[in-house]
């Protein structure tokens, strides 16, 4: 006999598919974009790549951000916005019901990609500056050592900054959603 499916086992099997998805998602992202820094970092300046490196780090940090205050922010400060018909109130209602999907996207995927990103252009340019200058110390373990501080350090400010400003935050980031859904939709 067949027995319908409970609730339960519908919420597990959902959640089966996110965690694939995201999986696969970051596997990808991963791929891509590390194929594309590694290949255009090692043939540019070294001050063009830093200003990449801390771009990425930059990015990893927002994305961060971002997650933090999707889980902290409160539906009922864009309920009043979404009845006048505010632009991005819908989405930002959306974004916070969705917090766990939100914050796993930004947070996980593209802060995790970001993370592996710096490294991944920080060894380069240790590389360069080692070859360059005919250094014989490993220059990859201090540049590494700044990535990480930088990363980490960015991140820890970010997250009390997503802590007291959380709305303010997912109001800015729906806005620029609308933005690129905007020009999406006129291509």
């Amino acid at each position: 006999m067949k027995t319908k499916e409970t609730r339960e086992d519908k919420e597990k099997d959902s959640s089966k598919k996110w965690v694939i998805t995201v999986s696969i998602l970051s596997f990808s992202l991963s791929i891509i974009f590390s194929f594309l820094t590694t290949a255009t970092v090692n043939y540019l300046p070294i001050p063009v790549a830093i200003l990449i490196l801390l771009l990425v780090i930059v990015i990893g940090i927002i994305f961060d951000m971002v997650s933090m205050a999707v889980t902290i922010a409160e539906e009922k400060d864009f309920h009043a916005k979404a009845s006048k018909k505010i632009t991005g109130a819908k989405t930002s209602i959306k974004l916070i019901r969705n917090a766990p999907k939100v914050s796993s996207v930004c947070g996980d995927v593209v802060g995790d990609v970001c993370g592996i990103l710096s490294g991944g252009i920080g060894a380069i340019i240790a590389m360069k500056i080692t070859s360059i200058y005919n250094l014989d110390f490993d220059l990859q373990v201090i540049i590494s050592a700044i990535v990480a501080a930088l990363t980490i350090g960015g991140k820890a400010k970010c997250k009390l900054i997503a802590q007291e400003y959380s709305s303010q935050i997912v109001d800015k980031f729906t806005k620029i959603i609308n933005i690129l859904n905007f020009s999406k939709k006129n291509k």
